[in-house]
């Protein structure tokens, strides 16, 4: 399976272009959407008309610049476009397991009983969904998973990614972890056991499973 996955695309007109370059040049079987497609949801309808238009079926995540909801319905009048927030799916032979949303986390903070690095709706969608996490997975979020090189922002001396996120890479191992947010790491790898993860960034990047 070949993937295009991009993050951020802010209504960008220019890192649109980009994606219809590589989508002409590698022929993607799907596209994966990150979330922050838009800026604070200007547009909204337009934005996802575009990313229909690329006529490829394509994975759609909220970031924090959208609304989960308001997403979901504007999705379902795409045939192509699937809004998979909180959802598992078998797609090509690969467990695909999606989470949209977040922000800035918490650095390693607490805050009374609640680490605020921690995101409970993650935790407990996977805990119900534990029986479904077999064989090449992949996990695609919006923020990036915490204490990695794609959450540590310099200047703020801080990692303020999703420590949930790293904690599931670490104990189910997919074979690959994509995410956004952080406009500094766009492009950024790093390999975690045998887990890629990267934050493919506006423009996207192509992979291959």
């Amino acid at each position: 399976m070949k993937i295009l996955a991009f993050s951020d695309l802010h209504a960008s007109i220019t890192a649109f272009k980009k994606l219809q370059q590589k989508i002409k040049k590698y022929k993607p079987d799907y596209l994966f959407c990150l979330g922050d497609f838009t800026v604070f949801e200007q547009n909204i309808e337009a934005v996802l008309e575009k990313i229909s238009d690329l006529k490829k079926p394509t994975i759609v995540l909220h970031g924090n610049h959208e609304q989960d909801v308001i997403v979901k319905k504007l999705c379902k009048k795409h045939s192509n476009l699937t809004f998979m927030h909180c959802k598992v799916a078998s797609i090509n032979g690969c467990t695909v397991v999606a989470h949209g949303g977040g922000g800035f986390y918490g650095g390693g903070k607490v805050y009374g009983d609640k680490r605020l690095d921690a995101d409970r709706e993650f935790d407990k969608f996977i805990r119900e969904n534990k029986t479904k996490l077999k064989g090449k997975i992949i996990l695609l979020t919006h923020a990036p998973p915490g204490y990695t090189k794609l959450d540590y922002l310099k200047y703020m001396k801080e990692h303020r990614g999703c420590a949930s996120y790293g904690a599931f890479i670490r104990q189910y191992k997919p074979v690959l972890a994509l995410s956004g947010h952080l406009h500094e790491h766009f492009g950024v790898k790093q390999k975690l056991g045998k887990t890629l993860i990267c934050n493919p960034g506006p423009e996207g990047m192509i992979f291959k499973i």
